[in-house]
């Protein structure tokens, strides 16, 4: 939903009545949070009954936060999954990135659109809810890492029969790919 800022002044101080009055129809909460970040798209895809034909188009950024969202999802629980021994093996392959296994997030001073709007998903939306509670800073960027390493994913993603089922094999070569190439 694109938005003016009369409007956006308009709905924020509309859900502030609406809270004060104890109406709960409408996620107050999500439509501050999507006005306060710019990202009015949330509207849309949490209310797609109430906007009808002024829905926006999703903007490629959010697509990209929720592949990388899913890819990551994808990681961790297939990691979680193994044995001890497919563990090792995935931390020494896939040395340094193979240990740990966990999203790291995106970099708040060089990627903050896309921290704003991972957060937006998790947090506010309640979606990716593994991640949920995490600080979501990584204090680096990684977007060019995530690229890479989704690129590989999407590859595999049309062979998987069930959700979260890369074998240590394919968590190693996704993992392999967030280095940078020589």
């Amino acid at each position: 939903m694109k938005l003016t800022n009369p409007e956006k002044l308009m709905l924020l101080m509309l859900s502030d009545i609406y809270d004060k009055v104890g109406l709960t129809d409408i996620d107050t909460k999500i439509l501050r949070s999507a006005i306060y970040s710019e990202n009015t798209w949330a509207l849309d895809w949490e209310m797609p009954g109430i906007v009808g034909s002024a829905a926006e188009e999703t903007p490629p950024e959010v697509t990209e936060v929720v592949d990388y969202l899913d890819m990551w999802s994808f990681l961790e629980e297939s990691h979680n999954s193994f044995s001890a021994e497919d563990k090792m093996r995935v931390a020494n392959e896939a040395a340094p990135f193979g240990k740990h296994i966990r999203f790291p997030g995106f970099d708040g001073n060089n990627e903050p659109k896309l921290l704003g709007i991972a957060r937006l998903l998790i947090a506010d939306m309640g979606r990716f809810s593994r991640f949920a509670g995490r600080d979501l800073n990584s204090h680096a960027p990684l977007r060019q890492s995530y690229a890479r390493m989704f690129k590989v994913f999407e590859r595999m993603r049309s062979e998987l029969f069930t959700p979260y089922t890369l074998s240590p094999d394919q968590v190693i070569t996704i993992l392999q790919a967030r280095k940078i190439s020589e």
